[in-house]
């Protein structure tokens, strides 16, 4: 049997740096546990458009559907600011989660206990938090139609976007946060604005329909959006996974990220239907941009982007046991005081570089044997 496959496209900015670091988390893994990758390297967003004039090449969307995971470091930066919005760098990301219909985000929010006072939040709300975000990433306001900016009949101007999802939309969402509340704590929050608008109350229905018909065994529980976003930041740990919409999501999603400290810290998973194999589309990457002001001076951090593989050995090759292997090694790490820059908060210290962290958790790997 051939090896399962990866296609890595590192992007801009610190996107390189960090994937780099990566690349020796799977020659570990390879080499220390016999689980090998096929990885193929590729260009995507200003990269992309610096080689073929477009933030992603055909040939690439061709690759990315055909592997069994995508691994995205970060796109964009200020040298393709003056760009036509058709081939800004960020056009590239949105191809692959449009083409390959990545409709599930998942987002979590985990705040290591190495950690936890680098959150605006006291420590005893964020130790310990462990909660999944699931957000819808296909359709919603930000997708439907009619949407622009017209003249009105007084001589001004009207913005028009449209909230719109269907049945099915949001009961394969529901599904994929249901499937991973069985994994985890047995426990679902959806959030919505059934209170204020038609595609709230349809949200509700729907997702209380998949419940009653599918998954009774998991806990379901509805809550508005706009207490979500208060009881996130007031005690989140009475959250496990939430699912949400398009909009919701976006917004609840970097809500939560900030409960942890650092987006540098932070991976992100987007998932589709299942392919022939079983496994499903998905790419994984790292919350955070392509920091364009520290590129190239080995300050990033590439905690986020090794998380993202881990999220991808649990969710595309039903690796578990390795991924919290590497979840473990990443929190050893940070137990024994190692940092980036981003990760020194105001009592200051010494910052090691984006080369070293990535050693350091490779090490931490090879003692855990």
């Amino acid at each position: 049997m051939s090896n399962p496959s990866l296609l890595i496209l590192p992007g801009d900015g610190i996107g390189p740096e960090v994937m780099a670091e990566v690349r020796k988390v799977i020659t570990w893994f390879g080499d220390a546990r016999g689980l090998k990758f096929d990885v193929e390297e590729d260009l995507v967003g200003g990269a992309a458009y610096d080689a073929h004039g477009t933030p992603l090449h055909d040939d690439t969307m061709a690759r990315a559907q055909a592997a069994d995971a995508v691994l995205l470091g970060a796109v964009g930066g200020p040298k393709y600011d003056a760009l036509d919005f058709s081939v800004k760098p960020e056009r590239g990301l949105l191809r692959l989660r449009k083409e390959m219909d990545l409709f599930a985000n998942l987002r979590p929010a985990q705040c290591f206990d190495a950690l936890a006072d680098f959150s605006s939040l006291k420590r005893d709300v964020v130790a310990g938090l462990d909660i999944m975000i699931v957000r819808e990433l296909t359709s919603g306001v930000y997708f439907g139609e009619p949407r622009g900016i017209f003249p009105d009949n007084e001589g001004g101007r009207v913005g028009i976007n449209t909230q719109r999802y269907t049945t099915e939309e949001i009961r394969r969402v529901a599904r994929a946060a249901f499937e991973l509340a069985r994994k985890r704590n047995n426990k679902l929050c959806s959030m919505e604005k059934a209170n204020v608008m038609e595609s709230g109350i349809l949200w509700r229905e729907e997702v209380q329909w998949v419940h009653d018909n599918e998954y009774s065994d998991v806990e379901l529980s509805h809550m508005y959006a706009d207490n979500g976003a208060m009881q996130l930041v007031r005690w989140p740990k009475q959250f496990d996974v939430i699912v949400t919409d398009n909009l919701f999501g976006d917004v609840l999603s970097d809500c939560a990220a900030m409960l942890t400290g650092s987006l540098g810290m932070l991976p992100s998973a987007s998932l589709g239907a299942p392919m022939a194999n079983g496994r499903p589309k998905a790419m994984y990457e790292p919350v955070h941009g392509s920091a364009p002001d520290i590129t190239g001076q080995g300050k990033a951090n590439p905690i986020a982007c090794i998380l993202s593989f881990a999220m991808a050995l649990r969710y595309s090759f039903d690796e578990g046991e390795a991924a919290t292997l590497l979840e473990g090694a990443v929190q050893k790490v940070l137990a024994g005081g190692a940092r980036t820059a981003d990760l020194l908060g105001p009592q200051g210290g010494t910052a090691i570089s984006t080369t070293e962290m990535g050693d350091a958790i490779v090490a931490a790997l090879a003692a855990s044997q």
